[in-house]
């Protein structure tokens, strides 16, 4: 017995390597992947040991024990505890982590088990929804079909017996049986069909279904039907082999027409499971990572930076030593915002959790959320998204190219009758749409006869019925791929190719074309045949669109107002994309219009240019996608990625955020970061729109603690330099800090200023930088100024040898000044929320907690009325030059500055 093509043993090859050997292992059954040059069908069964009555038991059982399940490589969720340590590398949680190991080495006991909880907590809130997301995401998984139709036979003279095994069980040889809507589950050579038609949008990106034969069908012409497959959507023919017509594709799927195969590889082997080894690849950094990284080593500057001159200028001018370390930590401990990595995850997981709850969205890598939140550009195709799955007619044509409803309501006819005489699984789309768009009264007079169903050599569909009014007499109605329907109709070479030149001028707009003709034929009762479909009388044409999807026009209208440019990669023809966006109000340019041959020809640095300017992107290979992408990201953008299928893997890793809907195949849902309930672009403005509330709250938090963090440690320097005693004590830093730490809680739960929404929100450490400088010296001022008052004021020249007064005014001053600048920086004239009603508290805590009990312990003591006098005008002064200074930056920075502008393509109504 001759053996079949070697597989990998169960457990034995990864994903990557299966993926490098399926094409060995097609080559080795006598199917190359790719090329014209296909071996016989009896030539596969021969390499396969194999025949068309499939495999006995004793031979599929010895194989699949040898060869392995059929199963895709498991992409398996990491646990909670690893997620709880691949938290502990966020660059803030690492620096917070870092210091408080310093104090617990200076013995500053207290602000090292904040600081370590803090850690703590906030690796809880990343670590949760993140797992969250993959138990989420195995539910999915348990939603694929799991069995096939085979047959098997129980010994070598027995019959076959058809029967549903599980598809894991499926092994190179097994004969299967594949109807309307089973999807394919292994990679197949074709033996039988009848009609059979395949989608294959998961793994080439098109959204037609393609034409299978067992047989050589030739070339598939460029202008025709839905019967025509591929081509009638311009879609690049052959990408990959998957095109060829004899050979299916685990990831595709039956769209109509019925057909037996023999499996050629399975598992790891096949060409869908390529896919999965690019799981393993490392992708670039996200917008976030990039973000966080340069504003972490703004802060590591700044912290390497101040303990030092604190010990330095305390030893030089004050005669300190070692006594100061703890202090020198305490100011390093107040720059940095130790509660960024708690705000940061709460905001986010918020966000995540409001996104699943109301609109079915799961966010699998918690920082997608920000980069959400950053995306200027949105590259998705337009299948599902842009329009249905579905067509529709747009209009009929006579002859002449005028419009005239004859030829619908002849195509009709023809509809009508194959569906109720030809005994299909299910109608073809293009036979429903057709029935959609007529009264079904005006069908009846006509009594079906006979029927030719539509195959992919004839490229045609036959329907004879009774002529009304005329006994005797037979109609025959055909209808098909425009080249098919006029090579057999009555007509004169230069006619033929006038109306060749009209359907193709239809197909170039975008339009899929049908072509319609009639016959008459004296009755009879011998079957007919297609020999019988000449000297036909050419009716007109009917032309479909894809039919808009709902939500489409509004959304896109929404997302342009939010800044985000959308782009078409698409695997269909240019006018097919073009005609989509025309139809959604969307006017493309020629120039904005780019196809694959167009890409190829482009540099790096050309494309990322070109790649501003355009908005489609036609007969894109996955390949294709991934550079364009990838382009854009070089040129400055945050890109999003909305795909489905396996050929959109790579841009999904090449994007910012990958995002899929439920019903992608396993391998993208997988590889993305976020997961929609379905594929509707309302889900996306949904999720954008969350991520800049979360974004913009982030970056509200950060301009606030660092620029009010920062003019305290300049104070403090200088207090420190000035005064005969440590400006603060080291329980009193920790205790100002827990009260504002507290309060920067309701970041988390704020309502931003609406019009943060309206572009995307990125955080940029040179603009953030800038910022925490200027509001930094401001805020330093402003407690230079108390430290005016307390000396001159209260106590005359020698008012701050007092060091209970000088702890307690400063400590006052410092809570409500912050308290202030929440207020003013977070925006102004906006409806209180959280982060009013924190002020409010923070503001109470520094009047009252000096005077209370608890201030005595921390070595407060209580001030005099005068100083919150003279207080208050230090305050009006204070908020008067913090509101001028925002309204001037505001007014520099302008709506939208600070980031790269998206470049916008045509608005529409």
């Amino acid at each position: 017995m001759r053996e079949p093509a070697p597989a990998s043993q169960p457990g034995g090859e990864g994903p990557a390597q299966g993926a490098a050997s399926a094409r060995e292992d097609f080559a080795a059954a006598g199917v190359p992947v790719a090329g014209p040059r296909v071996p016989t069908v009896l030539q596969v069964l021969r390499r396969l040991d194999s025949t068309p009555r499939g495999l006995t038991e004793a031979q599929a059982q010895e194989r699949l024990a040898r060869i392995g399940p059929n199963t895709l490589p498991v992409h398996r969720g990491a646990s909670w505890p690893r997620l709880f340590a691949r938290s502990l590398r966020d660059p803030f949680t690492a620096v917070l982590g870092c210091l408080g190991l310093v104090s617990a080495t200076v013995a500053s006991w207290g602000t090292a088990c904040v600081i370590l909880l803090l850690v703590g907590v906030s690796c809880v809130l990343r670590a949760t929804p993140e797992h969250r997301a993959d138990r989420s995401m195995a539910t999915l998984r348990k939603m694929v079909a799991t069995t096939a139709a085979t047959q098997r036979r129980t010994e070598d003279d027995a019959a076959p017996v058809p029967r549903e095994i599980p598809v894991d069980e499926l092994v190179p040889g097994d004969v299967v049986r594949l109807g309307p809507g089973d999807p394919v589950p292994a990679d197949v050579r074709l033996l039988r069909t009848r009609g059979l038609t395949v989608y294959q949008a998961a793994l080439t990106g098109e959204s037609a279904p393609v034409a299978k034969d067992a047989k050589d069908a030739g070339d598939t012409p460029v202008v025709a039907g839905s019967h025509t497959g591929s081509a009638a959507r311009g879609t690049h023919p052959g990408v990959g082999g998957f095109h060829d017509p004899r050979l299916c594709f685990q990831g595709s799927s039956v769209a109509s027409g019925s057909g037996t195969a023999v499996v050629v590889a399975t598992g790891a082997r096949t060409r869908f499971a390529e896919a999965h080894g690019r799981l393993a690849v490392q992708r670039e950094t996200s917008a976030f990572d990039r973000s966080v990284r340069g504003v972490s080593w703004i802060l590591i500057r700044f912290m390497l930076l101040t303990p030092p001159l604190v010990l330095m200028a305390n030893a030089a001018l004050r005669g300190r030593g070692l006594e100061t370390v703890p202090f020198a930590v305490a100011v390093a401990v107040g720059l940095t915002p130790e509660m960024l990595p708690v705000i940061v995850s709460t905001c986010m997981a918020r966000a995540a959790a409001l996104l699943a709850r109301t609109h079915g969205v799961i966010v699998k890598r918690l920082t997608a959320l920000h980069d959400l939140g950053a995306v200027d550009v949105l590259c998705l195709d337009k299948t599902g998204t842009l329009t249905q799955d579905r067509p529709v007619v747009h209009r009929a044509l006579d002859p002449d190219g005028t419009e005239n409803s004859a030829a619908l309501r002849w195509a009709a006819v023809n509809a009508w009758s194959t569906l109720h005489l030809a005994d299909l699984p299910a109608p073809d789309a293009l036979d429903e749409a057709v029935l959609d768009a007529v009264d079904e009264d005006a069908l009846m007079s006509h009594d079906a006869v006979a029927v030719l169903p539509f195959d992919p050599v004839r490229r045609l569909a036959t329907a004879v019925v009774r002529t009304p009014g005329r006994l005797g007499t037979h109609t025959l109605v055909v209808k098909g791929a425009v080249e098919a329907v006029l090579e057999r109709c009555a007509l004169a070479e230069d006619e033929r190719d006038g109306l060749l030149a009209r359907a193709t001028a239809q197909a170039k707009d975008g339009l899929r074309v049908l072509a319609v003709a009639t016959a008459e034929r004296p009755a009879r009762t011998r079957d007919y045949t297609p020999a019988d479909e000449r000297g036909l009388v050419f009716r007109g044409f009917v032309t479909f669109r894809d039919a808009p999807a709902p939500t489409a026009a509004d959304t896109l209208t929404a997302l342009a107002d939010r800044g985000v440019t959308v782009k078409l990669l698409t695997g269909d023809h240019p006018g097919t994309a073009v005609r989509a966006c025309r139809d959604l109000g969307v006017q493309v340019g020629p120039e904005a219009v780019l196809t694959a041959a167009d890409v190829d020809g482009l540099g790096d640095d050309e494309l990322a240019a070109a790649a501003r300017r355009a908005t489609v992107f036609a007969r894109c290979t996955p390949d294709h996608k991934a550079r364009i992408a990838a382009a854009l990201r070089s040129g400055g953008h945050t890109v999003g990625f909305l795909g489905d299928g396996v050929n959109d893997l790579p841009a999904l890793h090449a994007a910012d955020v990958g995002i899929v809907h439920r019903d992608a195949v396993a391998v993208a849902r997988e590889s993305a970061d976020v997961v929609l309930a379905d594929k509707d672009l309302t889900a996306i403005d949904h999720a954008i729109t969350a991520g800049r509330h979360s974004g913009a709250n982030i970056a509200t938090y950060l301009r606030i603690i660092l620029s009010s963090n920062l003019g305290n440690v300049i104070a403090m320097l200088a207090a420190g330099l000035l005064l005969p005693f440590l400006p603060m004590l080291p329980a009193q830093v920790l205790a100002q800090n827990l009260c504002f730490d507290a309060a920067q809680l309701a970041f988390a739960h704020d309502r931003p200023d609406p019009r943060t929404l309206r572009r995307p929100t990125l955080l940029r450490p040179r603009q953030l930088l800038r910022f925490i400088t200027g509001f930094g010296l401001l805020n330093a001022v402003a407690d230079l100024a108390t430290f005016g008052v307390l000396a001159l004021t209260l106590y005359g020249p020698d008012g701050l040898d007092d060091e209970a007064v000088f702890h307690s005014g400063w400590f006052t001053e410092n809570l409500v000044t912050q308290a202030l600048v929440m207020l003013i920086l977070r925006g102004a004239g906006r409806v209180p929320g959280p982060v009013a009603w924190a002020a409010v508290a923070l503001t109470a805590a520094g009047l009252l907690l000096p005077v209370s009990p608890l201030g005595s312990l921390l070595g407060l003591t209580a001030l005099p009325v005068l100083y919150y006098v003279l207080l208050a005008v230090v305050l009006v002064l204070y908020a008067a030059g913090l509101t001028a200074a925002r309204t001037r930056y505001d007014q520099r920075r302008g709506p939208g500055s600070g980031r790269i502008r998206p470049v916008r393509g045509p608005r529409h109504p």
